[in-house]
């Protein structure tokens, strides 16, 4: 009966008992019994036995391992029984089979007809199991599993399919090799719990429930949870807590990757989104397909004379065979779905919004035992609250939770690493040892077994100091903190983005403290305008914004030279750590109208599109940063409008639709509107044309009314300071002078030069760079001309020089000509 039984079956089957034989062999049992068989199923790859147990919502875990001790109880108590003199033969044809097997292929014959199959299957073998005749009925019945459930399971996993070749199971099912089971995964726990989309999952339930258009599409931006509500749906599946016509369907995600990945020849792709139609369509309602970036449908696998994947889904998706979930982002929704209206009207769109910040606390505190199981460190309800709040202050490219979550992955990957990496001392002691590891082989080839001996000790002693070295650190690293603080979020925020995020420590209040005194060290004789930029600095850092702004937005008005570029560098240095951070354009290149596209990008359909703006792009790389804006006056008109969105809003959207934060920056305008007043102190009065001395207060205003003329109200309103900066006086010029003597005192020092310049020297230069009109910019050309050329072709001219050749450690003198005329330069 057995031949008949196995020409009968498939060949999966005729390798279950291949196997089950083996088995036998390897216990030593000449006696095959339907124990050894079952436990051929079981372990088979995708074995029929787990999916009906994960068809019947038991844990396949637990089922497999209560079979498995059944088994082994019934394979002892055998060995008990038979002779223990039994030949340790490993030939099959040795072995014959219990009355029971004879039973289970009785039974198996009889279940293959009742499924019109034309060959026994696994699962209609794994149904002659429950036969009443066979003692393995009690181990199943022990595992959770009966016949009529089991059978019903089997109806679920095969639909219509019918084995009518013998090769049926050996082809892989187009399900198992296209899509994952969602609801597999959360039977096994093998998700992360979802809180905070009860609303989401409750209105896919609702699209799901309806009669016609019952293919819901999740639409959001990136990383605000679609998928997860799918997870959540599944979950909902396993735990029954869905209506009556949901509970046992599975939910099952297509891999679109794979599906086209291979597909060389015309009609492949076609073919297998076809099986996987198919088969679907043969469970007849069980599946949920799960499609993310749906928008991939449309178009993948499409040739020349073929279809694409929406084109074949879409006479399914209409007549209700087919149930679909989609997941795709606002722009590809309006960008190829929207574009294909026999696609679009059969979705239902449901949009996913970014989740509150308090709902994403609490999407951080459900998932964080994962994270912590997975870096085994701990977080701190502080650190979670801090990776929300950070993350929506200083990371705007992405959305939450998903910003959050990668913050306190990355902050405990980084703990764990802290905690469990090898002290730099014990990796030196290691390197030694192999070091002197290599010394002995190389000593024993040579045959010189003194140093043998010798090195051989020298690596007992560097092993016995490993080993004290490691237990110490082993006990160390148990008394090691393995919390994440809210602290060690705050440092990964600002090593990703640059931005310092850290609760201001005593030092930076200090620093905040003394601003004025700081900048005024490299500015000169700008006292109102330092102490203007210093108040507005102190508000933003201590968190007195109430809008969301750049830190500080600045207009400096004034002639040339008296240090508008110059405050911005400060700035930068000071404030921002880095003159680095200063990013400067200069508005002459956007005097026409077409040019205002350089900042943001040019718009789609025009050249460098997808380029990005200048001052976009480099905001996008450094956020936390200066930008001065020099002469702006000079700028289209066009350019301003960009302006008002950064000052009001502190974001800027460029040309491809994306947002840039400005929040973290810097921003400062100069210009020269106005500057005749300031330079002159005078203007012309009454008919006679007569001039006329200004107060300080007169020329601000004078200077204002023209800045007025040429800006709008609207932009000017939205800067936080308007600073006139007050034209430099000799004695200004003195003190600027001392700032670049002292400046190149430090760079010829580098040469091995002590800098010495006369009083006589520093007059002249100071009289002779005085300039009301321009500045100090007079006095840097001066000093380039009279001064460091000169020092340049003294020191050229020193070391040609083979007696006076060594310049080190002598000293450099500036001082004035006899007849007052030039500044003479010598090294003594």
């Amino acid at each position: 009966m057995a031949q008949q039984f196995l020409k009968n079956s498939t060949h999966r089957v005729n390798e279950i008992f291949q196997a089950g034989i083996t088995e036998a062999l390897n216990a030593q049992v000449k006696m095959l019994i339907p124990e050894f068989l079952l436990f051929a199923v079981l372990e088979q790859k995708d074995s029929i036995a787990l999916k009906i147990a994960d068809e019947c919502k038991l844990d396949e875990v637990l089922v497999k391992t209560t079979i498995i001790n059944g088994i082994y109880d019934s394979i002892n108590q055998l060995q008990k029984k038979q002779d223990t003199h039994f030949s340790q033969t490993r030939d099959p044809t040795g072995m014959y089979g219990s009355p029971e097997v004879a039973f289970l292929l009785e039974r198996a014959d009889m279940e293959r007809k009742n499924f019109g199959d034309a060959y026994i299957s696994t699962g209609t073998l794994f149904l002659a199991f429950f036969d009443t005749r066979i003692s393995s009925r009690e181990i199943l019945l022990k595992a959770g599993l009966s016949y009529e459930e089991a059978k019903k399971a089997l109806l679920n996993v095969r639909g219509n399919h019918r084995v009518t070749n013998r090769d049926d199971e050996a082809k892989q099912s187009a399900l198992t090799q296209y899509t994952r089971d969602i609801t597999a995964m959360a039977r096994r726990g093998e998700l992360d719990p979802v809180t905070s989309r009860e609303d989401e999952i409750e209105r896919v339930i609702q699209v799901l429930s309806r009669r016609k258009k019952n293919n819901p599409v999740l639409i959001g931006e990136p990383g605000v949870g679609k998928t997860v509500i799918i997870e959540g749906l599944a979950q909902k599946i396993v735990d029954l807590e869905v209506p009556d016509h949901l509970v046992g369907k599975r939910v099952l995600s297509l891999e679109m990757a794979d599906l086209v990945a291979g597909s060389k020849m015309h009609g492949e792709f076609e073919e297998r989104l076809k099986a996987v139609k198919e088969e679907i369509i043969a469970l007849e309602g069980q599946i949920i397909l799960f499609i993310d970036e749906i928008h991939t449908v449309v178009g993948a696998g499409r040739t020349a004379g073929s279809l694409d994947a929406s084109n074949i889904l879409k006479s399914s998706l209409a007549t209700g065979q087919l149930q679909c979930v989609g997941a795709t982002t606002f722009k590809e929704y309006k960008q190829y779905v929207e574009s294909d209206r026999a696609l679009e009207r059969r979705f239902q769109p449901i949009r996913v919004e970014e989740p509150s910040i308090e709902a994403a606390k609490e999407i951080l505190k459900s998932i964080a035992i994962k994270y912590e199981k997975h870096h085994q460190i701990k977080y701190s309800p502080e650190s979670l609250n801090a990776a929300v709040e950070l993350s929506t202050k200083y990371i705007f490219s992405r959305s939450l939770p998903d910003k959050a979550i990668d913050l306190i992955d990355e902050a405990g990957a980084l703990k764990r690493i802290k905690v469990v990496s090898i002290p730099p001392d014990i990796q030196k002691l290691e390197q030694e040892k192999a070091k002197k590891d290599i010394e002995r082989n190389d000593y024993f080839n040579r045959q010189d077994f003194a140093m043998v001996a010798s090195t051989q000790m020298e690596l007992l002693n560097l092993e016995n100091k490993i080993s004290e070295r490691r237990k110490q650190w082993e006990s160390e690293m148990k008394q090691e903190d393995r919390v994440v603080t809210a602290d060690d979020i705050a440092e990964l925020v600002s090593k990703v983005t640059g931005i310092p995020a850290k609760k201001l420590q005593a030092e930076e209040l200090e620093k905040l403290a003394h601003i004025e005194d700081e900048l005024a060290k490299r500015l000169i004789g700008q006292k109102q305008a330092i102490q203007a930029v210093a108040n507005a600095l102190r508000r933003n850092r201590i968190g007195l914004r109430e809008r969301k702004a750049p830190i500080g937005s600045f207009f400096f008005l004034g002639p040339t030279g008296v240090g508008k570029t110059e405050l911005a560098k400060a700035l930068a240095e000071y404030v921002l750590n880095d003159e680095q951070r200063l990013i400067r354009f200069d508005m002459t290149e956007f005097m026409e109208r077409h040019e205002t596209s350089k900042l943001i990008g040019s718009p789609p359909g025009f050249v460098g599109y997808g380029e990005g703006g200048q001052l976009t792009e480099k905001v996008k790389r450094q956020p936390y940063s200066v930008l001065l804006f020099d002469e702006v006056e000079k700028a289209h008109p066009d350019v301003f409008n960009l302006f008002l969105q950064i000052l009001d809003d502190g974001r800027l959207t460029d040309a491809e639709g994306q947002k840039v934060s400005f929040e973290n920056t810097l921003i400062v305008f100069t210009s020269n509107l106005g500057s005749e007043y300031i330079s002159a102190n005078k203007r012309s009065v009454g008919l006679g044309g007569q001039d006329k001395d200004l107060t300080n207060k007169e020329v601000t205003d004078l200077v204002l009314g023209e800045l007025k003329k040429t800006f709008k109200p609207e932009l000017l309103n939205r800067l936080d300071e308007i600073i006139v900066f007050e034209k430099l006086s000799q004695e200004d010029i003195e003190k600027i002078l001392k700032l670049h003597i002292d400046k190149l005192a430090l760079k010829v020092s580098k040469q091995g030069l002590k800098l010495d310049i006369s009083p006589e020297a520093q007059k002249f230069l100071s009289e002779r760079g005085f300039s009301p009109t321009n500045g100090a910019r007079p006095l840097r050309r001066l000093l380039e001309a009279e001064v460091e050329n000169k020092i340049a072709q003294e020191i050229i001219a020193k070391g040609k020089n083979k007696e006076t050749g060594q310049v080190n450690g002598s000293t450099l003198l500036i001082t004035l000509a006899k007849d007052n005329s030039e500044v003479i330069v010598k090294i003594k």
